[in-house]
């Protein structure tokens, strides 16, 4: 280690400590996870590390101390993240990519996530090479230190994770285990100040829901769908208070139970009347010319075939195209040849249905009108310009920047006066969108 990182007075310790050193053995009975702070290099005893990780997304602790990077969702547990810098007053560097270097601690009885400068590699020591603390290590405290070590021209400052986060020690943040089990350790009420308040613990069970909803069912809050969750985060916490159960989602089931009432109607079904009728209220009033439309997430076939025999009720001269879109290979692989029950099939569409050898299909008439492709929606589309976008709940499970990148492209692939059809809990907001009808089927006009 050079002179400019660790200083003289460091560089007289280490040279004590290799003399002390001499007399040891090389057997390895120790080993540890070195990163670094602040420009020292520092170890943690690896039987107190579970993973090292780099993440970014913590979400927001309110009224938390400064060192309290937030909670994180790691892959369904949420573990408070301590950004060591702060907590020991060292420097943080800039950090424009937003990517923290993390290693999660196991401890007796939590898992913490703490931020780290950079993190090296695993070391093996003689155990019995580790020096006492030394007064000259000032940035941090000497009962936080088990001892020093030196290997292979580095000198290592071994911490002691334990006695950092006893909580007689130091005040911690929220110490939350599973979903289902939160708890609020008498310390970690001094160091963030709460949530001594409804309103505060709300918050929180409310960020860890949307955080859970992201990992359970790729689910992603944004002002898009944020009216609709809050709404529907009310009437579960009441619900499940009734039943004295925890408000936190614990499993992809309880996600899915959550989320049971947000998709539109006839989702993965053929449109009935009512939805049908609805939906011709939104169309152009004159007839003759062209009509593109662009059917985002289209699964299996049945809202394309329903857009089809919708378009094809209401225009009797127009030239229709539809360019059906989905993620899943399966399902656009068979919906240009989709075999349904009879049973399955509004009235409103019997004169476009026929029975075949394997059960009945739309009629050549309608499959002509949809052009079936595989295709991400978040990747160039080769369309022409459209008169009518519709997308029902596939916002909602794109990330947030995705989002963002979807509805512009939507505005751009649009012609003047498109509409745009969102999921029925669906809103969009902002520059360029007129909101033509809210209620059953939200659309939006290009403005």
């Amino acid at each position: 280690m050079s002179s400019e990182i660790i200083g003289l007075s460091d560089l007289d310790l280490l040279a004590e400590i290799r003399e002390e050193s001499k007399e040891k053995t090389d057997v390895i009975n120790y080993k540890m996870v070195t990163f670094s702070l602040g420009g020292k290099d520092y170890g943690i005893d690896i039987m107190k590390v579970k993973e090292i990780s780099k993440a970014s997304k913590f979400t927001y602790v309110p009224n938390s101390i400064p060192f309290v990077k937030g909670v994180y969702n790691l892959r369904g547990d949420i573990i408070s993240v301590i950004d060591l810098r702060l907590m020991f007053n060292l420097p943080v560097p800039e950090n424009k990519t937003g990517i923290e270097n993390m290693i999660i601690l196991r401890l007796e009885e939590n898992t913490i996530g703490v931020i780290v400068d950079t993190i090296d590699k695993v070391v093996g020591i003689n155990s019995e090479k580790i020096q006492p603390p030394h007064p000259l290590f000032g940035d941090i405290n000497i009962k936080f230190i088990k001892g020093i070590v030196e290997n292979e021209e580095k000198l290592y400052i071994i911490l002691d994770v334990e006695s950092i986060f006893d909580q007689k020690s130091v005040d911690m943040a929220i110490e939350p285990k599973t979903y289902r089990q939160i708890e609020k350790p008498a310390a970690a009420a001094a160091a963030i100040k709460g949530p001594s308040s409804k309103s505060s613990q709300e918050n929180v069970n409310f960020n860890f829901i949307v955080e859970t909803l992201a990992t359970f069912s790729n689910f992603y809050v944004s002002p898009v769908n944020e009216g609709w969750i809050r709404t529907r985060f009310n009437s579960w916490s009441k619900q499940r208070a009734e039943k004295g159960l925890n408000v936190q989602l614990d499993s992809a089931a309880e996600a899915a139970e959550f989320l049971g009432s947000f998709g539109s109607p006839y989702s993965g079904h053929f449109w009935d009347k009512d939805y049908v009728d609805a939906f011709a209220e939104l169309l152009p009033d004159t007839d003759g010319g062209t009509y593109n439309a662009w059917d985002v997430g289209c699964g299996k076939g049945e809202e394309a075939y329903s857009l089809a025999a919708t378009l094809k009720k209401r225009f009797k001269s127009k030239k229709i195209k539809i360019f059906a879109n989905d993620n899943d290979l399966l399902n656009i692989s068979t919906a240009p040849n989709l075999i349904f029950a009879r049973s399955s099939i509004p009235a409103i569409f019997d004169e476009f249905v026929t029975e075949g050898k394997n059960g009945w299909h739309f009629k050549s008439d309608i499959k002509d009108l949809i052009l079936f492709e595989y295709h991400d929606v978040t990747h160039d589309n080769q369309s022409p310009p459209v008169d009518l976008v519709i997308a029902r709940d596939v916002l909602s499970y794109l990330n947030v920047n995705d989002q963002h990148k979807l509805i512009d492209i939507f505005h751009e692939k649009l012609k003047p006066g498109g509409i745009l059809i969102t999921g029925t809990n669906e809103v969009i907001t902002g520059v360029g969108w007129e909101v033509v009808k809210a209620g059953r089927i939200p659309a939006y006009r290009k403005s």
